[in-house]
């Protein structure tokens, strides 16, 4: 079964959460896991499957913060793709650069890298993109 763990912030600081699903059911904790953890025992009191039944939070907070929560989460992605993206370019160019004899330090001042990156990226090779939106970039 599943179930929704309503999560608010008191204004002492701690967490209170609610199941909506399950009238009565509630608790709260000095942090988020504490209280999930804690709901997650109040629930094993009304519902015999509270060990396996999946726990989807909502955590409210205000709207701005919400945003600005979902900002940086999204800039976090598209800093991994991109990281990934690079990793993969610098994995092909590492390739051509030893291919045409020059060493790992002679590809590494080329790249701006350490000889000792330019050989890790020899190792990984152009084997596989990191990432569906590096693939895409090919």
């Amino acid at each position: 079964m599943s179930y929704t763990a309503v999560f608010e912030r008191d204004p002492d600081g701690r967490w209170t959460v609610d199941v909506p699903e399950v009238r009565g059911c509630h608790s709260y904790g000095r942090t988020i896991a504490q209280a999930r953890e804690r709901v997650r025992e109040a629930l094993a009191l009304f519902v015999d499957d509270a060990d396996t039944a999946d726990l989807r939070d909502d955590v409210r907070l205000p709207r701005d913060l919400t945003r600005q929560i979902q900002t940086a989460r999204e800039l976090r992605e598209r800093l991994a793709d991109d990281e990934a993206a690079m990793v993969a370019a610098q994995a092909v160019a590492v390739a051509a650069l030893r291919k045409m004899k020059l060493g790992h330090r002679d590809a590494g001042h080329l790249l701006g890298l350490s000889f000792q990156r330019i050989h890790q990226l020899e190792k990984r090779g152009a084997r596989r993109p990191a990432t569906k939106r590096a693939a895409k970039k090919r």
